[in-house]
């Protein structure tokens, strides 16, 4: 058997470079890493023990596939307390996070040959899943637009592209690795193209509770038709490592994902989904402290970086700080991150895995040790390295 006879459009997405590159830098036993979207805080103590209880209790059978009646009631309801979602139970489905909510929804919304939009930069995720299921990726740079996407953007993708048939747009608000948090107004300037357009709009809406100084505005409410919603726990109540999502979508089509869900993973896993219970109708100001400190840590790197040199994107929500390399360092963003991690121990994401290789993603999801450890090191490195003056 030959390699090069498996599906070759697994041939074509390669492994995570994120992954690989914080993988490759843990060997280091003095790094300080920023790399990855890992909240620093621990998943909040009822929420252990609602999962401790669920286990003692026995609670360990199959679930029902679209997920427990209490958790999909739960979900409704905090959602909508939240966010103003608009979905009764029967309209939600619950995942193995949000990575296998985005896999399945783009598997079946879309038919192979269908075009869709990608804003960059973006994370690496949604391009590697329009190429698996052997769709046409148009990636639109949103940098000239303070990294927002437009309507005429929008529009422009599909006119420059008359051969394709673009169906769908994957957009994900607060950002990744921008942090920029789209207004109401941006969010409502969309719907009008895309709905003459008929576009599905996949909105990853997983750090919608992480936002600063402004609420969060889902596209769903404008174009609730065209609409699936991405969300989860992770970010929220720092349940990473529990892998649990949620799917919001109009009625027959989040029942034709909800068919492509139960036969990828059958279900999330039972004890998972009785600590969400327990977080979704408990814990609706878990994220409150998380969000004070995350607030206080980006105004310290953004003010860091910026006086090292470096132009700033202001984050509006999520917790990242995405940052242009100065110019007088001669570097793109692997050859700054190597040298970073290699000289000075400091871990820092590129940003060409996002789609932009001038800038380089700082993870604030860190201790303020690491933080200011971490930007000494980036200050120091500008100095050592300017080939001519920064500004």
């Amino acid at each position: 058997m030959e390699l090069n006879e498996i599906n070759p459009y697994v041939l074509k997405v390669m492994p995570s470079a994120m992954r690989k590159f914080d993988h490759d830098i843990s060997v280091d036993p003095k790094i300080i890493k920023l790399t990855l979207g890992e909240p620093n805080f621990n998943v909040p103590d009822h929420i252990k023990q609602a999962a401790i209880d669920a286990i003692n209790d026995n609670k360990s059978h199959y679930p029902y596939y679209w997920g427990y009646q209490e958790l999909r009631d739960a979900a409704s309801k905090y959602y909508r307390d939240k966010f103003g979602y608009d979905y009764p139970a029967d309209q939600i489905v619950v995942t193995v996070g949000a990575t296998e909510a985005v896999a399945v929804t783009v598997k079946t919304l879309f038919k192979p040959g269908d075009a869709v939009i990608i804003p960059t930069p973006a994370y690496p995720l949604y391009d590697a899943s329009t190429t698996l299921n052997e769709l046409n990726t148009l990636l639109v740079d949103t940098s000239d637009d303070d990294f927002i996407l437009t309507p005429a953007k929008v529009q422009k993708a599909i006119d420059d592209h008359p051969d394709l048939n673009v169906k769908g747009l994957i957009l994900t608000d607060p950002n990744n690795p921008t942090g920029v948090a789209y207004s109401k107004e941006q969010i409502a300037a969309l719907a009008p193209v895309l709905k003459k357009n008929g576009i599905w709009v996949i909105s990853d809406e997983i750090y919608g509770e992480l936002t600063y100084g402004q609420k969060h505005y889902s596209i769903s409410e404008y174009l609730p038709d065209q609409t699936i919603i991405i969300n989860g726990l992770s970010k929220s109540h720092a349940m990473t490592g529990y892998r649990l999502g949620f799917i919001f979508g109009p009625s027959g089509f989040v029942d034709e994902i909800a068919k492509v869900h139960q036969f990828t993973v059958t279900a999330a896993a039972s004890i998972v989904q009785y600590a969400a219970i327990e977080a979704l109708e408990h814990g609706q100001d878990d994220s409150k402290p998380m969000l004070q400190e995350y607030e206080k840590r980006r105004d310290f790197v953004a003010k860091e970086m910026t006086e090292a040199g470096f132009d700033v994107v202001h984050p509006g929500g999520a917790f990242y700080v995405f940052a242009k390399i100065p110019v007088g360092l001669h570097m793109d963003s692997w050859a700054f991150v190597k040298t970073l991690a290699k000289e000075y121990h400091i871990g820092l994401m590129p940003g060409d895995p996002f789609g932009d290789n001038e800038y380089v993603r700082i993870s604030y999801a860190a201790s303020d040790e690491a933080l200011a450890a971490a930007m000494k090191a980036v200050k120091q490195l500008v100095a050592d390295h300017s080939v001519e003056p920064t500004k």
